[in-house]
Formats: structure tokens, sequence, C-alpha cells
């Protein structure tokens, strides 16, 4: 990701001055590397704290998987990663739930609805699940499940 971004910046840069970026890819190889050296650059650790982050947002193991391999994480890597969040969770399904909760009360999916527009919207709900890369058992469980405490009007 750190080549992409350097890059990125040493082409817009050389655009405005008519330079060829060719020039400079020596450059960002040993500016990447150098940052390697130092430890500055850990893909595990990257990962482990961006997966973290998207399961707090609600992001479902497929979901993360495809964020994670966008941000030029090895398919290694990140199996090992979920490996590592499945075993400090417990279970996968557990992380997976509790991924969906949050996912449906971030977009007020399902119980998170007023209770007069749940019913009409439950397989539009569903449908927003789906898309987000849950399974439909999981879906329709976390869609029908009831609040411990309603939700504040804001």
């Amino acid at each position: 990701m750190l080549r992409r971004v350097l890059a990125r910046r040493v082409d817009r840069r050389c655009r405005s001055r008519d330079e060829a970026p060719d020039a400079h890819a020596g450059l960002i190889a040993e500016t990447v590397a150098r940052a390697q050296r130092a430890g500055l650059i850990d893909d595990v650790r990257f990962a482990a704290a961006r997966l973290a982050t998207l399961r707090r947002r609600g992001a479902s193991t497929r979901q993360a998987r495809a964020k994670l391999s966008e941000k030029g994480i090895d398919a290694d890597t990140i199996s090992a990663v979920m490996t590592d969040e499945r075993e400090d969770a417990g279970e996968e399904a557990d992380t997976e739930r509790q991924a969906a909760a949050a996912y449906a009360r971030r977009r007020r999916l399902g119980p998170h609805r007023p209770p007069g527009a749940r019913e009409a919207n439950r397989e539009r709900d569903l449908a927003a699940m789906a898309r987000a890369g849950f399974p439909y058992g999981l879906a329709r469980a976390v869609i029908g499940a009831e609040l411990d405490d309603p939700p504040e009007d804001p």
C-alpha cells in the first residue's frame, strides 16, 4: 500500500512538472525497503487492526476479506489474522453474529427500525444483510431479533 501511495504522489508531481515518473521508481523501492527494515511496515499488525475496525463497523467475513485484499494484504496473512481473531473470540459464528448485529444497528435494520416499519421492511433488510455478505440464517436471526432496550428517539 505504501508503494502505491508513493507511486501515486510521484506520478501526480511528475505530471505537474512534465517529467517522467519512471525516473523515481528506484527511490520509491528504496523508501519502502527502508521502512520495512525500520519495522514501520507490519502487514500482520495492520491487518489485525483493520479487521477489528471492520468488525466493529459490522463487516462480514466475506466483506472483511475483500477489504483487506483491496488494501494489498496477501491471502495467507488474511487467513492467519482471521484465525487469530477466531481463537481470541472463541468461535467464528460468534464474531460473525456480533458483526451482523453491529451492521443492523448501524444501518437501522430489523429491531432498530420503528416497531410499525419492521415487518414492512423485512425483505429489504434481509437483502441488505445478504449484500453485506452475511449468511441467510444469520441475517434472518438478526433481523427477527428483539432489542433488550428500545432505541432512543433522536
